[in-house]
């Protein structure tokens, strides 16, 4: 018999589309909000084909994505319902979306990468994401959804009580500002991103009622200096470049901090030996394919900080995928 890690290496080029197309046509809405429920009453309540939906929804079971009871109804785990309910902070539809339809697209690039390496000139990566409104936007809501519910555990780890101006660089809408400006009171936050993402960004603002705690900057990091803080964060963004370019970014960031202040980065940690985990080695490949920059251990981000004169670098695990390393400047 094969064993179960290949048989799921195998089909699990399926699990990705399957899972997708069901949360496009509300297969998952449909169940948390109207519960169980069998495929031909589902398929009537959608509109959808009965067959078809049935043979997904039986491979969503067997992954362990939803349980099957006795009486044929399918239901949504409570383990799993966060992550599909489109009302909850930890919904990865946006980011569901993004790799069916965007990394699926480019993974025919690793055929060519493998016999002659990246070209030099796929390193300038943000160019389809920006090619129009539409795409833009996609790419920002995968952004938000894939950010926002671990920005939340991320926020208290941090401690952001006593900061008085964080700049998020790179910020996109402001998933880390705005559970940031959630859960202190008195901080102030600034993004920091392209110009053509303000009235995104603007939008996130005022929907969340932070219209008067959160600004915008528009600005290029590579050739703009940061904002003034004492907090800047780099939410997800040191894993898009090469470590030149990370310490290049940091260093501005030192030139911007505020004494005593500090640096935050958050992003997915490999483990020291590098064997995983199975999302960081994934998005590690990702990485490679949609951007320019690699994801690393704890060590290895430490030690970028360190290079562009951050000291007593500390690293704060969360319990989830995305973990926070911690830099000072001028610690008193």
């Amino acid at each position: 018999m094969m064993p179960p890690e290949l048989e799921n290496a195998i089909y699990g080029m399926l699990a990705t589309p399957v899972l997708r197309t069901a949360e496009k046509h509300g297969v998952f809405a449909r169940l948390i909000e109207g519960g169980p429920a069998g495929s031909e009453k589902l398929a009537g309540d959608l509109g959808l084909d009965r067959d078809t939906l049935e043979r997904m929804m039986l491979l969503l079971t067997a992954l362990r994505v939803l349980d099957l009871g006795d009486a044929g109804d399918f239901r949504v785990p409570a383990a799993v319902r966060p992550y599909l309910d489109r009302r909850e902070p930890l919904f990865v539809g946006g980011f569901l979306e993004h790799l069916a339809e965007e990394t699926s697209a480019r993974l025919g690039r690793l055929d060519g990468y493998l016999k002659e390496g990246r070209p030099a000139e796929a390193a300038a990566p943000f160019g389809e994401v920006y090619r129009d409104e539409e795409t833009m936007r996609a790419f920002m809501t995968a952004m938000w959804d894939l950010s926002y519910g671990a920005s939340t555990e991320l926020v208290t780890l941090a401690g952001l009580d006593g900061t008085a101006r964080l700049v998020d660089v790179g910020g996109a809408t402001g998933p880390f500002s705005v559970a940031a400006l959630r859960a202190a009171p008195r901080l102030r936050a600034v993004v920091f991103d392209l110009p053509a993402i303000r009235p995104l960004a603007e939008e996130t603002a005022h929907a969340h009622g932070l219209a008067d705690r959160l600004e915008f900057a528009g600005g290029d990091f590579f050739t703009d200096e940061l904002p003034a803080g004492d907090c800047l964060a780099f939410g997800y963004i040191l894993s898009d470049w090469d470590d030149e370019t990370c310490v290049e970014l940091l260093a501005k960031a030192h030139r911007a901090c505020t004494a005593p202040g500090r640096v935050l980065i958050m992003d997915r940690l490999f483990a020291d030996d590098r064997t995983g985990p199975p999302a960081t080695a994934a998005m590690n490949l990702v990485m490679h394919l949609e951007m320019a920059g690699r994801h690393r251990t704890a060590a290895e981000f430490a030690a970028l900080l360190e290079r562009a004169g951050f000291t007593d670098c500390e690293v704060r695990r969360s319990g989830g995928e995305k973990h926070l390393i911690v830099g000072h400047k001028n610690r008193r």
